[in-house]
């Protein structure tokens, strides 16, 4: 294996062992759950379904409502996430942060027009809106764009 590529994949899971010990610092505790489809906006149109993210927009989702909440609990602090973006129509990313608080400054996935599916983990924040408690956004240079988004929870901070 060459060296960038294992520096690479030091650093990742480094980034993932200390986001992990920090939110354990913090008193938290990670749970894994069998992995469960909570959101996938290629669907019939509903809260967790389509349709696809136009760019520019805000779309919330719950993590709590999908079918048996996959396991994670409406008292966890963090939920643990793939983040898939599908079929984007513009060249931009998607970021995703916990429900009416403040956007990121970053983003989660940065992806090419036309890319056919590329994903990411994420560590997501959550709230204790009843309604949801996480919020994303697909960005692009210019507006007209759209996107498919799917996240599966894999686990959560409590």
């Amino acid at each position: 294996m060459k060296s960038h590529i294992k520096r690479s994949l030091l650093l990742v899971g480094l980034a993932a062992f200390l986001t992990a010990s920090a939110a354990e610092a913090a008193g938290f505790q990670f749970f894994s759950v069998t992995p469960c489809r909570i959101v996938d906006t290629r669907g019939p149109t509903g809260v967790t379904g389509g349709p696809a993210l136009a760019s520019g927009t805000t779309r919330s989702f719950p993590i709590d409502v999908a079918p048996a909440a996959c396991g994670v609990p409406n008292t966890a602090k963090a939920a643990v996430l793939n983040v898939t973006l599908v079929s984007p129509s513009l060249d931009g990313f998607l970021s995703i942060w916990p429900f009416n608080t403040t956007p990121p400054l970053v983003s989660t996935i940065n992806a090419a027009a036309g890319e056919p599916a590329i994903a990411n983990g994420a560590i997501v924040p959550l709230t204790t809106d009843p309604s949801f408690n996480i919020s994303l956004i697909y960005g692009t240079a210019v507006s007209g764009g759209t996107a498919h988004v799917i996240l599966d929870v894999t686990g959560y901070f409590q």
